[in-house]
């Protein structure tokens, strides 16, 4: 079923054993730049899974660009020889990509970027200081050095980022290398850094170790196109600099082309990657949010690639590999490209996590492996069947509990089942369908249509009840920057809610809507892109200072913004309220001013803060029983924390099963 996926390939004099690989991504779990056992644990986890390779985060190899891990003298050796022996035994292999970020990120002293030329990046917003011709031979010495080590260290290759608009990409450009010297102006001598840099590499290393780059274009073609990058890598290719390329997709100028979110297709970047290496001779690693092996299969039948990545999908699942091969791909635990526990947790809390699994980036203390079964196995009853409540089943079915779980509607998923339904939201039921596949396998006794009353709860005489039954449906209607204020809506004036819109998609809304977005997530996104496809005129108006910022960090509101603006006439508010509303219209103005604006509005949408429901847990409480609440029914907040609460529930449960641990936040 997987033959091609699952064959041996060949780079350079080494063997990997299938063509499923894992690219570079930042985890953020080294220390000191040092490699942690946390890393380890972290690869470890999916080397057993069965990939072939794994390149490992961006190492710095110079003390003005370091993120992470730091290459920069002889101390990275041991954590290397560390990695390189958890992971010999499982017959991965690893490489270790060599960066260098230019004008994108300061110095970590908080100097001033070193980059080809002054011309300053969207991220760092900084003029940066261009590299001295000293300098510049100083960092070739340091790729040198830093692939030297990366071989002392066990490993068996290394890549040399040079794309997504870090500093070799920088030099290749024609727009941001603005040099006048011999490493700028002609095309030739913006390739010579990088030529210099893969050179010093491959005398710094023995024959048979692997060396290969990574390269991309930009947003704007005019800055690198795509053509351009297809003929450095053939002139690398022709001077036998490079074992393989690795092709990717945008830079900082657009970066939901380098990672797609649920709104992209599989195999997004294929279009754009393949074609300037088609018939290349050296092996083709190749990215576009792949998920499941038979999408891999398929493009490597296809001939586009010869290995693929699938970052996000292992993150996801460590055993994507082990469990396709075995026959069971259903049993993959999907990822639903929400990018918001993988990009989202490393920018927002500086530690790689994931919505869907909770032990990613904590597999020494929360990998399914160290569930062990119940020495005392308890009932559990677990009341709510969305994300959460099915999640705390799974887990306490794992550790070998008996389990009921009681959902009052017809079906499990929560409000997965009306979301699903959004555009470019489709993903979000993958892992609430897994979920409940996982449920019912482990002999979960699941009662649908079950509405549970304090009565009934305390009737089935559980050792532990878990309530997930969800946050209120509805928001009160008052807007958070001004809870004193009462908006003025008049008789015919119609307001509706979020879930209510979906509903009921049905009903005529009218020619023209308002979202009125207090939350600042996907959920206005979705309200908003569904009016415009009915035909709508849609304004969206937010008390936020940008638009969506609770999500903007993994990489969904560039790519929502272009199809908003495109899809029909879209209006976009930020920093405002609303004032008034009427049938037909209503009155907006900024938070902090008077001017206002008339808006058509024969629709009103509220996405507002909706509230936890505590009745039912403090009517149990009144009756002896103390019942664990997760997910939304403490406040309605997002999928992350509804599927984590409810593992960390299930894990807590007072059996010996498992180390109790007490429910967290996110972290």
């Amino acid at each position: 079923m997987y033959e091609r996926a699952l064959s041996p390939i060949r780079i350079g004099g080494l063997e990997i054993r299938n063509r499923i690989a894992r690219t570079a991504h930042a985890t953020m779990m080294a220390r000191d730049g040092k490699i942690t056992d946390e890393l380890i644990a972290y690869h470890l986890a999916r080397a057993q899974g069965g990939v072939g390779l794994t390149i490992l985060e961006a190492a710095g190899v110079h003390p003005s660009a370091v993120l992470s891990l730091a290459n920069l003298d002889d101390t990275i050796i041991d954590g290397y020889r560390r990695l390189a022996t958890a992971i010999a035994p499982t017959g991965m292999r690893l490489f270790q990509q060599l960066w260098h970020g230019g004008h994108i990120y300061m110095q970590p002293d908080g100097s001033p970027p070193l980059a080809p030329s002054t011309v300053p990046s969207p991220i760092a917003g900084v003029a940066p200081r261009p590299f001295t011709r000293w300098q510049i031979d100083e960092l070739v010495a340091a790729y040198g050095a830093a692939a030297r080590r990366v071989e002392k260290g066990g490993l068996d290759g290394v890549e040399i980022h040079a794309g997504h608009g870090y500093l070799l990409a920088q030099f290749l450009s024609p727009v941001l290398n603005r040099r006048e010297d011999d490493y700028g102006g002609s095309f030739d001598n913006r390739m010579r850094l990088l030529r210099r840099v893969l050179a010093a590499v491959r005398d710094a290393v023995s024959p048979g170790f692997a060396v290969g780059v990574r390269l991309s274009d930009s947003a704007d073609p005019r800055i690198l196109a795509m053509d351009d990058v297809g003929e450095v890598a053939r002139r690398l290719r022709d001077e036998g600099l490079i074992d393989y390329v690795n092709m990717s997709y945008g830079d900082y100028y657009a970066l939901h082309r380098q990672v797609g979110g649920m709104d992209a297709p599989t195999g997004f970047q294929i279009p754009h990657t393949a074609p300037p290496v088609a018939d290349f001779g050296l092996p083709r690693l190749l990215n576009g949010r792949f998920r499941t092996l038979e999408e891999v299969e398929q493009v490597l039948r296809a001939g586009e690639a010869d290995l693929i990545s699938m970052v996000r999908a292992h993150i996801a699942d460590p055993d994507i590999v082990a469990k396709s091969a075995a026959g069971h791909p259903d049993r993959v635990r999907p990822c639903i490209a929400c990018n918001q526990g993988c990009i989202g947790r490393v920018a927002t809390f500086g530690r790689l996590g994931c919505v869907v699994n909770i032990a990613a980036g904590d597999e020494t203390t929360l990998a399914e492996r160290l569930i062990r079964p119940a020495a005392s196995p308890l009932r559990v009853l677990i009341v709510g069947g969305g994300p959460g409540g099915m999640e705390a089943a799974r887990i306490a079915a794992l550790a070998g509990h008996r389990v009921t779980l009681a959902e009052a509607m017809p079906s499990l998923g929560g409000l997965t089942n009306l979301y699903r339904t959004a555009p470019r939201m489709g993903t979000i039921a993958d892992i609430a369908g897994w979920l409940e596949e996982e449920v019912y396998r482990l002999g979960v006794d699941v009662r649908l249509s079950t509405y549970m009353s304090a009565d009934d709860i305390a009737a089935e005489g559980a050792d532990s009840v878990i309530l997930a039954v969800g946050a209120a449906f509805e928001a009160p209607f008052r807007q958070i920057q001004f809870p004193a204020e009462k908006i003025a809506v008049a008789p015919g004036a119609r307001v509706i809610g979020s879930v209510e819109l979906f509903e009921d998609r049905r009903a005529d809304r009218g020619q023209s809507a308002l979202i009125l977005d207090d939350v600042g997530h996907y959920e206005a996104i979705a309200c908003a892109e569904e009016l415009l496809e009915r035909g709508l005129t849609v304004t969206f108006v937010t008390r936020h200072k940008m638009f969506a910022p609770q999500i903007d960090i993994t990489l969904r509101t560039q790519s929502a913004l272009e199809r908003l603006h495109a899809k029909g006439d879209f209006t976009l508010r930020v920093g405002s309220r609303l004032v008034a509303a009427r049938p037909g219209e209503a009155d907006i103005a900024p938070n902090f001013g008077t001017k206002v604006e008339t808006f058509a509005a024969d629709s009103i949408v509220w996405v507002g803060i909706r509230p936890g429901q505590t009745k039912l847990a403090a009517e149990l409480e009144a009756r002896g029983i103390e019942p664990v609440c997760v997910g939304d029914m403490l406040a309605a907040r997002n999928l992350q924390c509804a599927i984590r609460e409810g593992h960390l529930a299930a894990r807590s449960l007072p059996s010996g099963a498992v180390a109790a641990r007490p429910i967290r936040a996110i972290a």
